[in-house]
């Protein structure tokens, strides 16, 4: 048997860390450097990932960096980096795109390389672009 505070909003709840099962107070130890250490360790596009997501929100991204990092224990952390790399290439770097990245096996597909003839309309030869030797001849 426990007491909790009284809490006044609506949604909100209130855990004593000494109740959760051993790898529930495990996880909560994973704090903001874990995360980036773990990121780190997995390769440079993880730790992007994690890097981008906590930017602005560190603490409203925390529990999705951990389960990002939490993908490594059903693939292996070279599959993740690859999906991270993916996620990255597509400036979508969000746990449900990298896990359906993983889902599908897109991290093991060739990703075209980063250039001018793989770029967007407005970069390739695009009605927008024109060359500047051109624009100013």
């Amino acid at each position: 048997m426990a007491t909790h505070p009284r809490l006044s909003q609506p949604g909100t709840f209130s855990t004593v860390a000494d109740h959760l099962p051993p790898e529930g107070q495990a996880w909560q130890s994973h704090d903001l450097q874990w995360c980036l250490q773990m990121a780190q360790a997995i390769g440079p596009h993880c730790h992007g990932v994690v890097h981008q997501l906590f930017i602005d929100r560190v603490l409203v991204n925390l529990r999705t960096v951990q389960n990002i990092l939490r993908l490594r224990e059903k693939y292996t952390p070279q599959r993740l980096e690859a999906a991270c790399e993916r996620a990255l290439r597509f400036g979508n770097p969000r746990y449900g795109t990298i896990a359906q990245i993983l889902k599908k096996g897109l991290d093991q597909e060739a990703l075209a390389p980063v250039g001018p003839e793989n770029g967007s309309v407005y970069t390739r030869d695009g009605r927008f672009l024109h060359d500047t030797a051109k624009l100013f001849h």
